[in-house]
């Protein structure tokens, strides 16, 4: 029946970009997968901030993954597959002695398009890498947002003391100001709403809890930007439907006449990753106008049922051009695609 709620109009060129069309960052590591773009219009082009994880080449009988060191060099840590205190059940996590690390190292790449279809990587930009302890897994899922001339880049930091949301800002794109953690573990998929409403900056955010609550969507209002509070909860998971498990934010919310539009991810206890939509009020967001009962966009293309995680649909960037919403998202953990929505359809689907 979810068949039928898929209002998306997928790229025909899909995947956009593959593991394999761009080149690892340094030799000795490979490049496993391609995710989750931040998207942004730039000179007249339309650009992609993507996550970008590697790994070293994989041998039989062992795992090795990449950690960053305190200067920012990289360090390999290879441990054998029969190790008895090693847990491989998760292909994302790795549990050794009771501590976590990333089978990938993310980093964020630059890519630009004149058509928005056909992505290549400029030259003369630098690839954002983790910096500091509390980057030292890497950093991942960008957003993008644009407030006058300068850009802010929302991401996941994630280190041994857990996952954050750090910012960095720029107006070029060649340099760029950190603006260090600004949400403390365990929290992600933060995204900054495009212009101040009453003064005010206002971001969507996703803490998590393990024990009370859930994965839920909050709110946050900021006097510059850079200090959040005033946390409200905004969008909660939902018993039997198909964002059961886990809610997040996509990118920063779209403004319509009806009210801002956002564009979320949700998943079941199956690990299924649907796209749905919320409605926000122009005035007062902490105000739900509206929420689509079924998914918008289902993964059912074999790029986005099989891969490095399966059956994934995760988009935290966006174009919009008048009626037309152009989504770029991750498939499967592992591909770049697109899809096309019209922004009227996914009002109609509000309830």
């Amino acid at each position: 029946m979810e068949m039928t709620t898929d209002i998306s109009r997928r790229f025909a060129e899909n995947p956009l970009l593959a593991p394999k069309d761009l080149q690892p960052s340094q030799a000795g590591l490979e490049i496993a997968c391609l995710l989750n773009p931040g998207v942004f219009r730039y000179e007249g082009k339309t650009w992609l901030i993507v996550r970008v994880a590697e790994r070293p080449p994989q041998l039989p009988g062992s795992i090795s993954f990449p950690i960053l060191k305190a200067n920012g060099d990289i360090e390999i840590i290879d441990l054998s597959t029969d190790d008895s205190d090693l847990d491989l059940s998760d292909p994302r996590v790795i549990n050794y002695r009771g501590s976590d690390y990333l089978t990938t190292l993310s980093h964020l790449r630059l890519l630009c398009s004149d058509d928005g279809v056909r992505f290549y990587e400029p030259e003369g930009y630098p690839k954002l890498t983790g910096e500091g302890l509390m980057e030292s897994f890497g950093i991942e899922d960008c957003r993008v947002t644009q407030l006058g001339d300068r850009y802010y880049l929302t991401f996941t930091s994630v280190s041994p003391n857990g996952v954050g949301v750090g910012l960095r800002s720029t107006t070029d794109w060649q340099h760029f100001e950190q603006h260090g953690m600004i949400l403390p573990p365990h929290n992600k998929d933060c995204a900054i709403f495009g212009e101040r409403i009453n003064g005010l900056y206002y971001a969507l955010h996703r803490p998590s809890s393990v024990d009370i609550g859930g994965n839920y969507i909050w709110l946050a209002q900021s006097p510059d930007g850079l200090h959040w509070g005033n946390h409200q909860l905004i969008a909660r998971t939902r018993k039997g439907f198909w964002d059961s498990a886990r809610v997040g934010a996509g990118a920063a919310p779209i403004k319509t006449e009806a009210g801002w539009l956002e564009i979320y991810h949700g998943a079941d206890t199956q690990h299924r990753y649907c796209l749905g939509a919320l409605l926000l009020d122009l005035n007062d967001p902490s105000m739900v106008l509206g929420r689509t009962a079924d998914p918008i966009m289902v993964p059912t293309a074999p790029y986005e049922v099989s891969g490095f995680f399966g059956h994934v649909v995760f988009t935290n960037g966006h174009v919009v051009d008048g009626d037309e919403l152009a989504i770029y998202y991750g498939a499967a953990d592992e591909f770049v695609c697109g899809a096309r929505f019209s922004i009227q359809e996914v009002l109609s689907r509000l309830t």
